[in-house]
């Protein structure tokens, strides 16, 4: 139930397409709507200014089904993350969008992009996350700067494409191994770092523990750490930031 779907009951009762009956039946599943194994927040894309997210593992394909096909009746855009072929396969006659490599369903309007937010990487291997991150951040109406493989074990490759970096009003930086590239990075610009740890790396960096833990403790200030692999919730600070400061909704 985003804000369109609200002017749209709200315009019918008003010039008669709708009686004022089915315009109450049609709003009275606000603030969520209750499928048993799921409280569907109807109001969050209204309220947040961002859809529904469904986090796909643990989640059967029937859930997954069920959850995206009462947000579609409802009007409402919906994400999908962390999701497989198996699970796309499952709704993809829904009409939805597929990125594989960001693992993302999507479902419903794209705002117009606006702004820009970079999203650098340490490594290739950190393009997972840094995918779900961009691709988030263009579905939520956003401008997006990929600057990849460009960590610290050659900080010239970074120096190259800082020029480009420091036109951003928002920077996620996604890194493995000991995490270390925030910090350098905040060091270099006056603009907001968004760091995400990656699962990337040997024995010692304890799945992202490490990486975690080295942001968390940076000297750089300026710096905002999200958990482990978590490109999609640092998407969403990053479009705040950045709709804030270009002039969008929300």
């Amino acid at each position: 139930m985003n804000r369109r779907r609200i002017e749209e009951i709200l315009a019918g009762i008003h010039d008669g397409s709708m009686n004022v009956r089915d315009g109450v039946e049609a709003l009275r599943r606000l603030p969520y709507d209750d499928i048993g194994f799921a409280k569907i927040d109807n109001h969050r894309e209204l309220r947040r200014g961002e859809p529904e997210a469904i986090y796909c593992p643990g989640k059967t394909n029937e859930q997954i089904r069920a959850i995206m096909e009462r947000n579609i009746v409802e009007g409402a855009s919906v994400f999908a993350t962390r999701a497989t072929r198996e699970n796309h396969e499952a709704v993809k006659d829904l009409g939805v969008e597929f990125f594989e490599e960001a693992r993302i369903i999507f479902h419903g309007e794209r705002r117009k992009r606006i702004g820009m937010v970079a999203v650098v990487t340490g490594g290739t291997s950190d393009q997972p996350v840094a995918e779900e991150t961009a691709v988030a951040l263009e579905i939520m109406g956003n401008n997006v700067l990929r600057t990849y493989d460009v960590g610290i074990a050659g900080i010239h490759r970074l120096l190259k494409h800082l020029d480009e970096i420091k036109e951003a009003n928002a920077i996620v930086c996604i890194a493995g191994m000991e995490g270390a590239l925030p910090g350098v990075l905040a060091g270099l610009v006056d603009i907001p770092v968004i760091a995400v740890p990656t699962s990337v790396g040997y024995g010692a960096s304890f799945s992202g523990l490490t990486a975690l833990l080295g942001m968390l403790s940076t000297c750089s200030p300026g710096v905002a750490v999200v958990n482990i692999d978590n490109g999609y919730g640092a998407a969403y600070f990053a479009s705040g930031i950045n709709r804030r400061i270009a002039g969008g909704e929300g």
